[in-house]
């Protein structure tokens, strides 16, 4: 298991939060943050640790919380 730094985590978390913004209001759940929380998190473990690669990637997924639900 992956552990990053305090540091990279707020970073993490933030990214969420700017991403959940973004998120329709009818799919601005926990389970759509999970997803996307998920989403950050497999970036961060890919190397990509920036504010702007983890929000980017995580909004990238966005077209695809729709097909969760359904």
């Amino acid at each position: 298991m992956m552990q990053f730094d305090p540091e990279l985590v707020r970073v993490m978390r933030a990214a969420l939060e700017e991403v959940m913004q973004r998120a329709p209001v009818e799919y601005s759940n926990q389970a759509t943050k999970a997803y996307l929380a998920e989403c950050i998190l497999r970036t961060a473990g890919q190397g990509r640790t920036s504010f702007d690669a983890l929000v980017t990637a995580a909004a990238d997924h966005m077209p695809t919380i729709p097909n969760l639900f359904s």
